[in-house]
């Protein structure tokens, strides 16, 4: 079986490779990887002490950043490294200031974890929810490094628990521990005989609190909300635009939206114009907002998070596409909640329909239905958005239960 997944590794670098001179993201993912073990060696000096963290991509990066801030604080006498495996992650977050070194994760390959573990102390390695690499676990295991898994989350479905997954069960052997999100996690291992497992909770949770208590004015957006009815739409796709178009036109002129569209290309934002009349652009915003204008677009990243504090409702994109994005972000605001109607990957979601703090729709007439039944029924506002808030504040926790039982299980020492 080893045989078959080396050549697979093989085999997915070559048609990166092949592709990548058409395809942006596999140009990104074979050039970000050609020198990343030289810069390795020059960010880090034999005698430093290393904690490595691994992401596979953004949305893992955010789940696991709680932890990483939460240990350099606990840990300051070590450095931190940060790899990622995509682009999408590695080209947002390369200059994250709580990582001493920012890296692609080399390909994995025998020679490139040798190679790669070599160059460090390594005192422990967290890898965040999903990554699972054989020969970077391996030899992590041979080299007595302890290894954990974060905010794990596994289904039936996955290799680990089918009847031909014996040799992928051995990836999880190679981890000293696995903190899991749920219990249904901790009884599937359970079923396979791995039993090294406790469960922790979801580290978002943490993050967007933090997010949602920390300091964030902009008066020009404070004077533009005040007295409406905010929409907050983020990380939206083209789909999620064409029905949030035509609520925008069939809702009152007193109604402002905030509009965070997940392609930020300059064509895209030019159609977003002329979709959207009576609209600014985030970076246009002076120190007061033209009258008349009714939509904020947001073109930069690493807004929306703050954003959602000026909404009355929320509109989470993706849900038309390939599932939601992060709907945490806006319901530690306390606010209800609106996405398309693929969502049931995504646990919290599940969740928070059922708690009466979510609504899925079918189209723009059943967007248009739920924003006025919010915004017609204020009972009903005020409840959903309780019922939003509630349910991130009681799931807080899971960092600091994470970060305290990696001292109990590690010698590392803290200075």
């Amino acid at each position: 079986m080893r045989f078959f997944y080396d050549i697979g590794i093989r085999i997915y670098w070559l048609l990166a490779w092949i592709i990548s001179p058409w395809n942006r993201k596999a140009g990104l993912w074979i050039k970000g990887r050609r020198k990343c073990l030289e810069g390795l060696q020059l960010a880090f000096a034999p005698e430093d002490r290393v904690i490595w963290f691994h992401c596979a991509s953004l949305g893992e990066f955010e789940q696991g950043r709680p932890v990483i801030e939460a240990t350099r604080s606990r840990f300051p006498g070590h450095k931190i490294l940060l790899s990622f495996f995509s682009p999408s992650g590695y080209e947002k977050r390369k200059s994250y200031a709580g990582a001493d070194y920012v890296m692609y994760l080399p390909l994995d390959t025998r020679r490139n974890a040798i190679r790669m573990l070599s160059a460090l102390q390594l005192e422990m390695v967290l890898f965040i929810k999903y990554e699972f690499w054989y020969h970077f676990l391996k030899q992590l295991k041979s080299r007595g490094v302890p290894v954990f898994l974060i905010s794990g989350n596994f289904r039936r479905e996955q290799i680990f628990f089918k009847w031909y997954g014996g040799w992928y069960r051995s990836f999880l052997e190679f981890i000293t521990h696995i903190f899991v999100q749920k219990e249904n996690s901790e009884q599937l291992l359970a079923q396979i005989g791995i039993s090294r497992v406790s469960v922790a909770g979801d580290t978002r949770f943490d993050r967007v609190k933090k997010v949602s208590e920390t300091e964030y004015r902009n008066k020009a957006l404070e004077e533009f909300a005040r007295g409406s009815d905010v929409i907050v739409a983020g990380s939206t796709w083209e789909k999620d635009e064409e029905i949030l178009e035509q609520a925008f036109r069939a809702m009152p002129e007193q109604t402002r939206w905030i509009i965070a569209p997940h392609e930020l290309s300059e064509a895209h934002l030019g159609q977003m114009k002329k979709h959207f009349p009576e609209s600014l652009f985030f970076t246009e915003i002076g120190e007061k907002i033209p009258s008349g204008t009714r939509v904020i677009i947001v073109d930069t990243i690493g807004h929306l998070s703050y954003l959602y504090r000026y909404g009355t409702l929320a509109y989470i994109g993706g849900g038309f596409g390939k599932g939601i994005h992060n709907i945490l972000e806006a319901a530690t605001y306390g606010q209800p909640i609106i996405f398309g109607p693929v969502y049931r990957n995504f646990i919290e979601a599940v969740e928070l329909v059922s708690l009466g703090g979510a609504y899925p729709v079918e189209d723009s007439d059943d967007l248009l239905s739920t924003i006025h039944q919010q915004l017609q029924d204020r009972d009903l506002l005020k409840t959903s958005s309780e019922t939003a808030a509630k349910y991130v504040t009681e799931r807080l926790g899971a960092t600091s239960k994470i970060v305290e039982d990696l001292c109990k299980k590690t010698d590392v020492n803290m200075f």
